[in-house]
């Protein structure tokens, strides 16, 4: 297992397994989303209180999801590579931030969207929608903490004491709506007991967290070659791989 894990640690070994796999990644979540698309818009039944309206959910439940789960991954990386010194771990972490941060901006947009009709309001300050906003500004923090130092060294470390801490609001963002009193509605998705999502609505939110999922792994392997070759362009193994490529 360690020799795996220091394996994948060397960034030619993580150059080409990116390269590998972002095409699995990639092609596979748009057959996954598309799929998913249709059975959202076209054969999900309507809700029966909001009608078409809550066809939205099937990008804003995904894109909320994951507004939250990339974060994780940015702070375990971020973590690794403040614990074992691996510079790939915080090369993985910043290729996450901007990502998560798109993710964030299509929740909150269609949040905003879904918000209007349902609440007559584009914006409230609800729990949910409050911290998911919070989550906005720690990834725009992370990003712009990073840019902030010339050495790349100094932003590795300093940015990932900030992701680490910060992974304390994914857990006020996913409980908010039970912690307290919230406009937000209450889980229905990730939830066995009634009230819960049925089946013929559910299953193509599902694939499109798939899909999502995958797409994120997609970009990430995209955004980590990207980091590797910025830290990594006089290395002797890049200038090899640029001759036989």
């Amino acid at each position: 297992m360690w020799l795996w894990f220091h394996k994948l640690s060397s960034p030619p070994y993580a150059y080409r397994l990116a390269t590998l796999l972002r095409p699995w990644f990639f092609w596979v979540a748009m057959a996954l989303m598309l799929f998913a698309a249709y059975g959202g818009l076209v054969l999900a039944p309507q809700d029966y209180q909001q009608k078409d309206a809550f066809r939205i959910i099937y990008v804003h439940a995904p894109a909320a999801i994951m507004s939250l789960q990339v974060y994780v991954v940015m702070a375990i990386a971020a973590g690794v590579g403040v614990i074992w010194r691996i510079k790939l771990a915080h090369a993985v972490a910043a290729a996450c931030a901007p990502v998560g941060a798109a993710f964030t901006v299509v929740a909150l947009a269609t949040g905003s969207i879904y918000g209007k009709p349902m609440w007559g309001t584009w914006w409230e300050w609800d729990p949910r929608i409050t911290s998911e906003l919070i989550q906005l500004f720690l990834y725009l923090g992370y990003m712009a903490l990073r840019a902030s130092f010339d050495d790349t060294q100094r932003a590795d470390r300093a940015s990932a004491i900030l992701a680490i801490v910060g992974v304390v609001n994914v857990p006020i963002v996913k409980y908010s709506v039970v912690w307290w009193n919230s406009l937000h509605q209450a889980p229905t998705i990730s939830k066995l007991g009634k009230p819960a999502i049925v089946l013929s609505m559910a299953w193509p939110l599902y694939t499109m967290l798939l899909g999502f999922m995958l797409y994120f792994a997609a970009v990430l392997c995209d955004r980590v070659r990207s980091e590797i070759l910025r830290r990594e362009r006089n290395a002797a193994w890049l200038l090899e791989t640029v001759k036989t490529s």
